[in-house]
């Protein structure tokens, strides 16, 4: 049966994704798929997808919101549009998004299938279903916006959806992974993120399979309008604790700036160190470029952690939005010229790893080995320490936000003491 592997809490956040940065999420998400991919294979990549603190930590190091919704609408796109044109090399199809386009879902799955050779049919009417469980047989206050669905050659698929609960200002994530699902309707969830708000009527728990056939049973015996007045009746009586015992759960905050208590400072440290070692010996020539090769390591070893990282990993996805900041300036400016660094690099190690040759690969790879050896005594300054020198050097690193580029920091002051 599928596994449930935790919840989040994700404020809702207004804004967009501007078209500078909506364009390189595509193609820096694009290329560690393929990674990936090469290195783990695509039923891997679904496994990852369909894990809600990976999912989130990938949204942050592509420079979106850290903490919000957001990520979830963002990071569907950008593999839809980043993943199309390798479509047929990948064997990896995204289908579905927000609004009308979670419509087409069915319709574009029917389309994959004539096309690749797998039942396209019976996937939309996975999709429909999963949709309908979603937003019918767990009742939980949050009205379904979004429906993604990602799917294989080999008709494999994971389905990341999202509710929303505007009174509240809160969203829910959910997650499906097709690998062991047997049953639509009973525990067919990998995970649900969102917070802990009071009681849920989950009728797809397998503790629940008694009351469906019950209440199959109850509206043919009683009818419609008795069955309701005995469940108003019931309705009063005080509810018994849940059984299950509770999953792992991340509550993401609803501020927007990046604190220390938001960030494990050990790994932080340690992928800083991993990147000042390691860097010299792996990326000589990338080095020479003036003021942006050494700060594009330290992006790329938190690009290696999120390839080849651990579950348990990704337990703080603030600290990936320390490679790339964020487009509102949380925690810094996105700095263009690291983030088109990065994307350059990973495709050069990604194209030449499919012609044979992965000593690039393996070079990133080296800067995730290195970081986790030195965990447990890197040191370094507070994580409020990085995000302010970041912001320092913010235009010389092409900074930029939806407020626009960064100015350098000289005439800033310069203009404050006139």
């Amino acid at each position: 049966m599928p596994h449930r592997s935790g919840s989040a809490d994700l404020p809702l956040h207004g804004g967009r994704v501007p078209a500078w940065l909506a364009a390189r999420m595509a193609r820096l998400g694009a290329v560690i798929v393929e990674a990936i991919a090469h290195h783990y294979g695509r039923d891997e990549l679904l496994r990852r997808l369909a894990h809600p603190f990976w999912f989130q930590s990938f949204g942050a190091v592509m420079g979106m919101d850290w903490h919000s919704s957001g990520i979830t609408t963002s990071v569907i796109g950008a593999l839809k549009r980043g993943l199309a044109p390798m479509a047929g090399d990948l064997g990896l199809h995204v289908c579905g998004g927000r609004g009308a386009q979670s419509r087409r879902t069915p319709h574009e799955l029917v389309a994959i299938g004539d096309a690749v050779g797998f039942d396209g049919d019976a996937l939309a009417r996975a999709s429909r279903l999963v949709a309908k469980v979603d937003s019918a047989a767990v009742q939980d206050g949050f009205d379904l916006y979004l429906h993604g669905f990602v799917v294989t050659d080999d008709g494999h698929w994971v389905v990341v959806q999202q509710g929303m609960n505007a009174e509240r200002r809160q969203a829910r994530r959910y997650h499906w992974l097709s690998e062991g699902l047997t049953s639509f309707v009973e525990t067919p969830h990998a995970a649900i993120d969102g917070e802990r708000q009071g009681t849920i009527v989950n009728l797809t728990d397998r503790r629940a399979a008694a009351s469906r056939r019950s209440q199959i049973a109850l509206l043919g015996a009683l009818g419609p309008e008795r069955l309701a007045r005995e469940a108003g009746r019931l309705a009063a009586r005080p509810a018994p604790p849940p059984a299950e015992p509770l999953l792992p759960h991340l509550a993401m905050p609803a501020h927007h700036d990046v604190r220390d208590e938001d960030v494990i400072a050990r790994r932080l440290h340690a992928t800083l160190r991993a990147a000042a070692e390691r860097g010299p010996q792996d990326f000589a020539e990338l080095l020479l470029t003036p003021g942006v090769g050494a700060r594009t390591v330290q992006s790329l070893a938190m690009v290696a952690e999120v390839v080849h990282g651990a579950p348990y990993r990704f337990s703080d996805p603030a600290r990936f939005s320390l490679a790339h900041g964020g487009k509102d300036r949380h925690p810094y400016p996105v700095p263009v010229k690291v983030y088109d660094e990065t994307i350059r690099v990973l495709k050069s190690a990604v194209a030449k790893a499919r012609l044979g040759r992965d000593e690039e690969l393996a070079a990133i790879r080296r800067l995730d080995d290195q970081a986790r050896r030195l965990e447990c005594d890197a040191t370094g300054p507070s994580v409020s320490a990085v995000i302010a020198a970041e912001r320092d050097r913010s235009h010389a690193y092409g900074g930029r936000s939806v407020f626009g580029w960064e100015p350098p920091r000289a005439k800033t002051a310069r203009r404050g003491r006139a």
